[in-house]
C-alpha cells in the first residue's frame, strides 16, 4: 500500500534530488535549488514501506492560485494512477478549496491531469513567462 504525506521532515531529499536532476525539466538541477524549492513549497511524498516512491510540490498562496510542480513516480510503481492521486490531493486538500487556478505544465502526462478537469489555458494568449537565459536554451535543445 503506497500512502501519502506532506510532512516535509519525511521526505529523502537526496531520493527527490536524484529524481529532478535527471527529469526532462530540470536536467542536472543543482542540490541546493532542489532544498529551497521544498522550503518554500507544499510538498507531497508517497512512500511505500517506508521509502518514497513518489513527490509533488505545490506553490501557492493557498488563496487564488497554486502551481502543481515536480510531479515524480518511481520507475517501480509508475502506471499504478500515483501520479494523478498525487494531484488528486492537492485538489480535495481544504487548504486549496475555493482556489480560481491550479496549474501545471506537462509534456506527457495530459490524459493523466485531463481526467482531473486540467486543460489548456483558455487564453494562452494572456500567458506568459520569464526564463533564465540558460535554462531557456536547454528547453530549446
Amino acid at each position: 500500500m503506497i500512502t501519502l504525506s506532506d510532512d516535509k521532515a519525511r521526505l529523502d531529499v537526496a531520493r527527490v534530488h536524484g529524481w529532478l536532476a535527471s527529469s526532462y525539466w530540470s536536467p542536472g538541477i543543482a542540490r541546493d535549488l532542489v532544498e529551497r524549492a521544498i522550503a518554500g513549497s507544499h510538498c507531497l511524498g508517497a512512500y511505500q514501506d517506508g521509502v518514497q516512491v513518489g513527490y509533488a510540490r505545490a506553490i501557492t498562496d493557498r488563496a487564488t492560485f497554486a502551481w502543481i510542480a515536480d510531479v515524480w513516480i518511481d520507475s517501480a510503481v509508475r502506471g499504478q494512477g500515483l501520479g494523478r492521486r498525487m494531484v488528486q490531493w492537492y485538489v480535495d486538500h481544504p487548504d486549496y478549496a475555493g482556489i480560481r487556478r491550479i496549474a501545471l505544465v506537462t509534456r506527457d502526462a495530459h490524459g493523466v491531469y485531463a481526467a482531473l478537469g486540467f486543460h489548456a489555458p483558455i487564453r494562452p494568449e494572456n500567458y506568459m513567462e520569464r526564463l533564465d537565459p540558460v535554462f531557456a536554451a536547454s528547453l530549446r535543445s
